[in-house]
């Protein structure tokens, strides 16, 4: 039966998981070269070099195990869950057999989850209408708005552990009898012969860090679909190429994103104010970088703080470290008072999507569709998009169901083609709200900077509502905002402290990442020689700063004088910042092998 097969699945996951992290128990791990290597490649993947070009793989059996279903998910976050859910809640409806089939990277349901989260619950209001009574959720209301520095209206929202949100929402989508299937991750776009997409395939295991077979080699599951949603949070490795395919950004603007980093503090009980919410915006930055900060009194019988610090990934200055400003900022007279003599639990770091209505892209395309983080719903002055993202994906699957269900429509080609899905998100309350607030972001790339911004979002969004017959646009993509270093200022950063502030590998410790160690990197570079000859060179080489885990170094050579990048893929959070932010565009971030990456359960 399908539970039964969903079920076996999971076990043979984790019995290969458990092996893996018993030849590997290292917290941190780095590829190295030998200097007798021949050829000491940085990247190994087979996505830049094809198996079929390699004689190591000559005679491996490349067949996949294929299974059929009407709807397939790409990604368990609050977006792919609430499509999931509400998929089978109009199919027992209206009494019809839907299987739907979602795969998520994560080894648990949440695991890869981050996110401060101050929780607009609209649209968990809509899904599950009872959800106060069904118990295990637990969500805290916030006391009266209290800002640093930005005023924000949070009344009526909850301050929640998104992972936990994540988590629970798995748990009705099991229960609904959505397949749910963890510790696979989506690695390949499947397409029919006329180019529609037929599905996805999961990752490969079982093989070397230099792109060999092991004996241990499997091939990953087709899973094959009617409709295939793409859930995969920010800046999805298959939504890039989907991208490029259908050409989807063809009327929109480039997307522009943040770098966010939290952490999770237990504090004396003494300072400690439940349901208290500070934002702020500005310092450490200066007026030309966007960003701003959160820190969110939990209420869970301890006593808990969330903070995190924002960085938009469009900041010139390549000696900026997202993550030293963050621990700089923890020592501002405002926030410092609050964790001394506390003690520092977790870390983690994620990018986000900051673009808003500009830079949505085209959202359906024959056999598929984006919802969520993906195309980027979020809303940047509210510094939220959980509630958006739901909605998305509820809509989603009202007009897939639609679709499924009414024999009067006919698609064009073999994977269905869902327009009336973008039709129906434009007449909702997520396209009214992203409306109102499309110029606040955009407004800070005046002379003013972030300073310009404030005094527009006073004007034309406290007064005005929005309302304004423009539309501002963004200044480009991200990757082109660095300007060299030559003309830059580096940034002179004080030493953590220990206490209230701590180095970058103590910090990835507590994201509790791990992948296996014998694997190709999936921090692919398209050339290996460029990190040196024009990143190193002329930009002094950021990605050893704007990255928040300390997966890239440049280390010197074994042999004479020259540096070389050494790339430790084990430390990676999934965060695509070095993606995003790369000045050359080398770096395409693509999945490890599935369970892999952090564990951010609870984060």
């Amino acid at each position: 039966s399908r539970p039964l097969l969903s079920r076996l699945l999971q076990c043979v996951y984790q019995c290969f998981h458990a092996i893996k992290i018993k030849k590997n128990c290292l917290p941190l791990c780095a590829i190295r070269w030998s200097s007798t290597s021949v050829v000491p490649r940085i990247t190994t993947h087979y996505t830049v070099y094809p198996r079929d070009q390699d004689k190591r793989w000559e005679g491996v059996n490349m067949e996949r195990f294929a299974e059929e279903a009407d709807v397939v998910i790409v990604g368990a976050g609050p977006a792919g869950l609430s499509a999931a859910a509400r998929l089978k809640q109009l199919a027992a409806q209206h009494e019809k057999d839907i299987r739907v089939c979602l795969v998520e990277k994560a080894a648990q349901i949440g695991a890869h989850t981050l996110s401060g989260a101050c929780l607009d619950p609209r649209a968990l209001q809509e899904l599950f209408p009872d959800w106060k009574e069904k118990g295990k959720l637990k969500l805290w209301p916030e006391d009266d708005p209290l800002s640093v520095g930005l005023p924000m209206n949070n009344h009526g929202n909850y301050i929640v552990r998104l992972g936990h949100l994540v988590s629970w929402m798995g748990e009705q989508a099991e229960a609904l009898g959505v397949e749910v299937y963890p510790g696979y991750a989506a690695a390949e776009v499947l397409f029919h012969e006329d180019g529609s997409v037929k599905g996805i395939a999961t990752n490969d295991v079982g093989i070397q860090k230099d792109g060999a077979p092991k004996t241990t080699f499997e091939r990953g599951l087709e899973l094959h679909a009617k409709v295939t949603i793409f859930a995969e949070g920010c800046h999805g490795h298959l939504a890039k190429q989907l991208y490029r395919k259908f050409d989807l950004r063809a009327n929109c603007e480039p997307q522009t994103y943040g770098i966010g980093l939290k952490e999770l503090w237990v504090i004396d009980e003494k300072k400690w104010k439940p349901g208290r919410v500070d934002h702020t915006v500005g310092w450490p930055l200066d007026r030309h970088t966007y960003g701003g900060s959160f820190l969110y009194h939990l209420n869970e019988g301890e006593p808990l703080v969330a903070l995190g610090f924002v960085v938009g990934l469009d900041y010139q200055n390549p000696y900026l470290s997202p993550f030293r400003e963050f621990q700089r900022w923890k020592h501002h007279p405002s926030i410092q008072p609050t964790l001394e003599g506390g003690k520092r639990i977790a870390y983690g770091a994620r990018a986000l999507n900051e673009g808003g209505l500009q830079s949505i892209p085209k959202l359906t395309f024959p056999g598929g569709l984006l919802i969520g983080c993906s195309p980027g719903f979020m809303n940047v002055p509210k510094i939220k998009g959980t509630h958006t993202a739901m909605k998305s994906g509820i809509l989603a699957a009202e007009s897939i169901f639609n679709q499924l269900t009414n024999e009067n429509l006919q698609s064009k080609t073999i994977g269905l083609d869902v327009t009336e899905y973008e039709d129906n998100l434009k007449k909702s309350w997520v396209w009214k709200e992203l409306y109102s607030v499309r110029n606040i972001r955009p407004s800070c790339h005046s002379i003013l900077g972030v300073y310009g911004g404030m005094i527009y979002t006073g004007i034309f969004y406290w007064i005005f509502r929005g309302m304004e017959p423009w539309t501002l646009k963004h200044k480009g993509s991200d990757s082109d905002k660095l300007k060299p270093a030559k003309d830059c200022t580096p940034i002179e950063y004080p030493k953590p402290d220990g206490q209230i502030s701590f180095d970058l590998l103590s910090s990835v410790a507590l994201s509790g990442t791990n992948h296996e160690h014998d694997q190709p990197a999936h921090l692919t570079l398209k050339d290996d020689s460029v990190p040196v000859n024009r990143n190193l060179s002329v930009y002094d080489g950021p990605e050893q700063r704007f990255c928040p885990a300390g997966v890239y170094e440049f280390v010197p050579v074994e042999q004479g004088d020259g540096f070389r990048l050494q790339i430790n893929a084990q430390n990676c959070v999934h965060c695509k910042t070095c993606d995003i932010k790369d000045p050359s565009q080398n770096i395409n971030w693509v999945v490890p092998e599935g369970g892999g990456g952090p564990a951010y359960n609870g984060m």
